[in-house]
């Protein structure tokens, strides 16, 4: 499939466009939240280079929403903005805060967190671009390929990371181990491909939400074995699922924060 009318010719539509909002809306609040960061990482190394990667990650965004524009779905920058948090259908687990306080009122953010969250769902995010890369949609395959070739370098930076925090005896461990219990509680909703997910795999768009999931239990229990780490690989979803547009007040209260100069002048020009 080629064009948009050729995916409306074959029945195919709501299962992509539903597709499309999950990677658009993933990657939208991670990188948020990413940015959230900003002068507060724990060194200025690190503030620079997750930066680069939440720059990156919103610029996939954009990609995405640009395909839903081409779809007939409305404006990219309000698909990004305008919406509602009842209508995303990005995961929970990404738009947790980052820890207690405020950005502007003493952030008192947890970097084990931060670590765990972002490798767990670049994890995730890579296994789909693999997959997406051979999608039946041209167009989305066209991305999928232009993302992997930044996607690569993201991984690299959380599984370094992850490595080096989990492998040091004492409270750094401590902190890492209580993250990945904490982040597997919900990280289910980043796996879950939603309500359309057999749809989704029968028009070629993407393959299978239980075959994703194995590959990336795979992944994450191969790097914990070789951090010589025992704990359950159990993915719950326990707060609901974005996909199904089940979301929590933190990300009624991101929306408003980031979308707040748009909505002052939704037809500004910048």
């Amino acid at each position: 499939m080629k064009t948009p009318e050729d995916v409306r010719a074959q029945g195919h539509e709501e299962a992509l466009r539903e597709l499309l909002l999950q990677l658009a809306d993933d990657d939208f609040i991670v990188a948020y939240r990413g940015s959230e960061w900003l002068g507060l990482a724990p060194h200025i190394e690190e503030d620079v280079a997750f930066s680069s990667i939440s720059q990156d990650t919103m610029g996939h965004a954009t990609m995405y929403y640009q395909l839903l524009e081409d779809l007939g779905l409305g404006l990219a920058n309000d698909l990004a903005h305008a919406r509602k948090s009842d209508e995303r259908r990005n995961a929970i687990l990404l738009e947790e805060v980052n820890g207690p306080g405020h950005y502007l009122e003493e952030p008192r953010y947890d970097w084990a967190f931060a670590v765990v969250r972002h490798y767990f769902y670049t994890q995730a995010k890579k296994i789909r671009i693999d997959s997406l890369q051979a999608s039946s949609y041209e167009p989305l395959s066209h991305v999928a390929i232009k993302v992997n070739t930044e996607l690569y370098y993201h991984l690299m930076h959380w599984k370094t990371w992850f490595k080096q925090l989990v492998m040091i005896p004492g409270e750094s461990k401590e902190r890492m181990l209580s993250a990945v219990s904490r982040a597997m509680e919900d990280v289910d909703g980043i796996l879950s491909l939603g309500p359309h997910e057999k749809k989704m795999a029968e028009a070629g768009f993407i393959e299978g939400e239980e075959l994703l999931k194995k590959r990336w239990l795979h992944e994450i229990g191969a790097m914990l074995d070789e951090c010589g780490i025992q704990v359950p690989l159990e993915p719950l979803m326990k707060r609901g699922n974005g996909r199904a547009l089940e979301h929590t007040e933190d990300l009624t209260d991101a929306i408003d924060t980031l979308s707040a100069v748009y909505r002052q002048d939704p037809a500004a020009i910048w």
